[in-house]
């Protein structure tokens, strides 16, 4: 096993007073080094004749090796440490969002328009008119981040505190990414019933629902329920963020290939909510040989253990995952570290695409099989093509409360996917660079007019 790169998600920040004399710097950045941690911004604090306080930040691999780290540097002689600090939990503290007024309030007059008497006016506007709710209150661009705890990220059931940093981090990406007014909504109960009838009551306070980290089976029916029972836009992230992403990168990596999609045999590893989604989404595309793998192998006709989802994918075929990928164009997974090895990715096709984008290891490491895939993707930021679902979902939620859409479509999904793959222009197209970057300014406007005008096509705009 190839080790993980280091990254900021495990970054420490180390203060140090060292003796003021040449090299001693040099003997904490090479302790560093041994130990394999990668040194990022390092800050003098403070010089005298005698010492130099610096704080120096390391990106480590994992919890255990940020402490070998700080042993390291510990073991140092001459070498006082004065703090570490976990960079990760230090951003968390206190929260990440908070509650902003708009407007100033320095007079009476100001409070008597923003709140009583004069919001009872505004009130009584919206109970004669209910549409107004839209002109008059926050409502136009307010999103409900929904989650019950039961799927967190690659974590499992941890519950709807524990779920928390996740929903305040995806509030931040609305707000940073697409001006979206999101809040977290985590929810103590996980019984299906309790939370499409919590959800429809909060409804009228927000212009979206966002469904977040639910297990599958369940967060298709609550999915589904919701979309028929409220007015509103539903839409599950981890479902369509996934699918839509996947899709466009797909898109520009069999434009490199020089496949095309109704043509090719692709492989999805994983038959949760994302995988399921995926596969839709692909069929839909005009993917015609899709062969989807589980925990227990390829989804085969002969299986009694499948649920409804399962089943929409069965196929004649059975056998194992590096059966399903001998010969397979393009392999997806969003499933399990490590499940796929070289042999398997070498009993592709020629010129094979990999989209290992479990997190945060993958389901095979980039640097294992560099020189035998035309094209390599996951969801981590540190290497090339990173599939991350803030492309799509912050684009298709500002499009469908610009156009006051009533539900999202298939087609917008497939809409937006071709936006996003759009923006790699044919001249910029390699095989490092087939999916924007999540910073691309470009990316939100542009899935957003494409979703508008699917929903306008589909007829479910109302603006």
């Amino acid at each position: 096993m190839v080790a993980l790169t280091p990254n900021p998600s495990f970054s420490l920040t180390i203060r140090l007073a060292i003796p003021n004399r040449a090299g001693m710097l040099a003997v904490v950045t090479q302790a560093i080094a041994e130990v394999g941690g990668n040194i990022g911004q390092i800050t003098l604090v403070e010089q005298t004749r005698k010492l130099t306080t610096r704080e120096i930040t390391v990106d480590a691999t994992s919890s255990e090796h940020a402490e070998q780290i700080s042993e390291a540097v510990k073991a140092l002689t001459d070498i006082k440490v004065l703090e570490i600090y976990d960079r990760t939990f230090n951003l968390h503290r206190g929260g990440k969002i908070t509650m902003q007024s708009k407007l100033a309030l320095n007079t009476q007059a100001d409070l008597a328009m923003a709140y009583t008497p004069g919001v009872g006016r505004i009130c009584n506007a919206i109970a004669k008119d209910p549409e107004q709710v839209y002109s008059l209150t926050i409502k136009s661009n307010t999103v409900a981040i929904v989650t019950d705890g039961s799927a967190v990220l690659g974590l499992g059931n941890l519950g709807a505190e524990a779920s928390m940093p996740v929903m305040e981090g995806k509030a931040m990406l609305f707000k940073e990414f697409a001006g979206i007014d999101a809040f977290p909504i985590c929810l103590a109960k996980q019984d299906t019933e309790s939370i499409i009838e919590t959800v429809k009551n909060i409804a009228p306070v927000f212009g979206g629902i966002n469904l977040e980290d639910i297990s599958a089976p369940r967060c298709f029916e609550i999915e589904a329920r919701l979309r028929q029972e409220v007015d509103i836009p539903v839409f599950h992230d981890d479902q369509h963020g996934t699918a839509i992403v996947s899709l466009a990168a797909l898109f520009n990596a069999l434009k490199l290939v020089k496949k095309p999609l109704e043509d090719v045999r692709i492989v999805i590893n994983g038959a949760g909510a994302a995988g399921v989604a995926i596969a839709k989404l692909l069929r839909k595309a005009g993917a015609k040989t899709i062969l989807m793998c589980d925990s227990k192998g390829i989804i085969s006709k002969n299986r009694s253990d499948l649920n409804s989802q399962k089943r929409e994918f069965a196929v004649d075929a059975s056998g194992s995952l590096a059966g399903a990928m001998s010969g397979a164009d393009v392999f997806l997974g969003v499933s399990a570290p490590g499940v796929v090895t070289v042999e398997m990715v070498r009993s592709m096709a020629k010129a094979p695409i990999v989209m290992a984008m479990a997190n945060p290891i993958p389901e095979i490491q980039p640097e294992l099989i560099e020189g035998d895939v035309a094209v390599m993707a996951t969801g981590r930021s540190d290497y090339a093509n990173q599939i991350n679902n803030v492309l799509a979902f912050p684009g298709v939620f500002r499009g469908a409360l610009d156009c006051r859409a009533s539900t999202i479509t298939t087609n917008m999904y497939l809409e937006a996917a071709n936006a996003i793959a759009s923006l790699v222009h044919s001249s910029d197209l390699d095989r490092e660079y087939i999916i924007p970057s999540v910073f691309d300014s470009r990316v939100v406007t542009a899935v957003a007019g494409a979703v508008q005008r699917a929903a306008r096509q589909d007829g479910v705009a109302r603006r």
